[in-house]
């Protein structure tokens, strides 16, 4: 795994131009239905977590913690978890304009009031997070990057694990799902040797079959890899 820049002059993780290499694909899709460009013009605005934010407590005022999902797809898993526990706040990445429409019509339609977003890549803002913001974090089914030569693309890295275990407390949880084998084995290799977060798997249906408390996503049930689901948890030590 080459995980420099292909281009001469670039450094760990960036292009020639030293800006992070993204780790998605394309953002643009269909054209939005005339209610979901109105919730992305008047309702995203009011739910976007504001540029260089430190202590996301600051946006859920009297709620106990701070959870972040990234790559939340449709947001069936983030609106669901929102509504399981109301009195955790939760930050929503995801650069896709359909999925964050597909949120958007969620948190609206519960009135959601302990969700904030984010339409563009979760890196910045892990990094720009104070030590220890983050109680709990979800990373489901991120883009795999399949091909060989993409796989310095993937969003597991060492300086994303870096930055990740930086911004989480200690005694975090960090759910990592995919279904791309050759994904699932590298990340798993990545975060054991960290060194910083703990498998809590003690059996092989552990990370086999669904967390009790997992989602399943309308992307989970097209099985688009090639492997059945498998999740990590990790606890943050």
């Amino acid at each position: 795994m080459n995980e420099t820049s292909d281009q001469k002059g670039g450094t760990p993780g960036s292009d020639q131009a030293g800006r992070p290499i993204r780790t998605f694909g394309r953002i643009g899709g269909r054209a939005l239905s005339a209610r979901q460009q109105a919730l992305v013009d008047d309702l995203l605005p009011r739910l976007q977590v504001p540029e260089g934010l430190a202590d996301p407590q600051t946006l859920f005022p009297g709620l106990r913690e701070t959870w972040l999902e990234i790559g939340f797809g449709g947001g069936e898993h983030l609106a669901e978890q929102a509504r399981r526990n109301p009195d955790v706040g939760l930050i929503g990445c995801e650069p896709f304009i359909e999925g964050m429409a597909k949120a958007l019509t969620q948190v609206d339609a519960d009135g959601l009031t302990n969700v904030r977003l984010r339409m563009d890549d979760a890196r910045p803002l892990v990094d720009g997070l104070s030590p220890g913001s983050l109680a709990r974090v979800f990373i489901m089914f991120p883009d795999p990057w399949p091909k060989k030569r993409q796989q310095k693309r993937r969003l597991i890295q060492p300086d994303f694990l870096d930055s990740l275990h930086r911004a989480c407390r200690t005694g975090a949880q960090v759910r990592f799902a995919t279904d791309v084998t050759s994904y699932a084995d590298e990340a798993l290799w990545r975060f054991l040797q960290h060194g910083g977060y703990n498998w809590l798997a003690g059996a092989a249906d552990d990370w086999r079959r669904p967390p009790a408390d997992h989602v399943t996503t309308r992307y989970e049930t097209k099985r688009l890899g090639d492997c059945d689901p498998v999740w990590y948890d990790f606890e943050i030590v």
